[in-house]
């Protein structure tokens, strides 16, 4: 059995996938490099970071048949977050961001949640229809962006989602995985940092509508999906630096949280969302003031993660093999 778990899909699925249609420019560019990988040269600490939605590579005919003006199509990005946890590398971690923008293809989900209502024709039985991020318009491939604005202007074919899913997707959680084996490997245990970024506001489709956010919020899926004791730690060291936390509301995880969580196994995962209004300017989708004091802050507190004693963490067996 494979310790980091796969995304699986059946052989008869692969067999009916439809012919790819043709890609611009500026697709090709993306497709031949949907990631970013930053690794150190020698790894210290069993921490990976990911950033899976802040990308801001947009295809012009991505661009073309959406409804939208190019800010608009923005709102769903987590815009810069790769550069806030710039610094893990120099620490000793590796850290991977998608190139790709969220709006056009949703690492944070199942490989196959679509919503029927989006294509020109009907899906194949092996994907999700039925999901709780599908009702939402937040597939893999989103129906809206942030505010429920509808992204497109006409129906898609099944052939455009599954071209985004085989190049853009699966690279994505290919890498992943393979870093945090790596990772579980060197140290016998192995912790996913997923990294993203809110508005400072609840919107018109959230429980805190109109709400003040906090600062950080810290997502484990209610415990199940990283252990107590670093989950509190990393509690510890953000209100050391002067960060109001709260855990699990109003995100307690998405995906790739519950995905690669393990604990039991030593696999642990912990998401990260921090308030925009501390970075950026949210209208303009600009970087802010305080976007340089954000960075220093958070590689201070990936410092004090790798300072901590995690030998007696549940799940941890040095050397175990996967």
């Amino acid at each position: 059995m494979d310790l980091i778990p796969r995304h699986r899909q059946d052989d008869a699925a692969s067999e009916r996938s439809p012919a790819a249609p043709a890609v611009s420019r500026d697709e090709e560019a993306l497709f031949r490099e949907p990631i970013r990988v930053e690794k150190p040269a020698r790894q210290n600490i069993p921490f990976v970071f990911s950033s899976p939605h802040s990308g801001r590579l947009y295809p012009s005919t991505f661009v073309t048949a959406s409804n939208l003006d190019a800010v608009t199509l923005r709102r769903s990005e987590d815009s810069f977050v790769e550069e806030i946890f710039g610094g893990v590398v120099a620490l000793g971690a590796p850290l991977i961001h998608a190139r790709f923008p969220r709006a056009y293809l949703d690492a944070n989900r199942e490989p196959y949640e679509l919503d029927p209502a989006m294509f020109a024709e009907p899906l194949p039985p092996h994907v999700n229809t039925r999901s709780l991020r599908v009702a939402g318009g937040l597939g893999t491939i989103a129906r809206v962006v942030a505010d429920s604005i509808e992204i497109y202007r006409a129906p898609l074919s099944y052939a455009e989602a599954e071209r985004r899913i085989r190049l853009l997707y699966m690279p994505f959680h290919e890498t992943l995985r393979s870093l945090l084996e790596e990772t579980h490997r060197a140290f016998g245990w192995a912790a996913l940092i997923d990294c993203h970024s809110m508005p400072s506001v609840g919107g018109p489709t959230d429980d805190d509508r109109g709400i003040d956010r906090p600062d950080i919020v810290l997502g484990d899926r209610y415990g199940t999906a990283c252990a107590g004791e670093i989950t509190e730690e990393a509690e510890r060291l953000l209100k050391r630096l002067g960060y109001s936390v709260v855990r699990n509301n109003p995100y307690a995880g998405g995906f790739n949280t519950e995905h690669y969580g393990r604990p039991r196994r030593g696999l642990h995962a912990l998401q990260i969302e921090i308030n925009r209004a501390l970075y950026m300017d949210e209208g303009k989708l600009e970087r802010g003031p305080g976007l340089d004091k954000l960075r220093r802050d958070m590689s201070a507190f990936v410092a004090g993660l790798a300072r901590f004693d995690w030998t007696g963490l549940p799940g941890n067996a040095r050397g175990a093999a996967l």
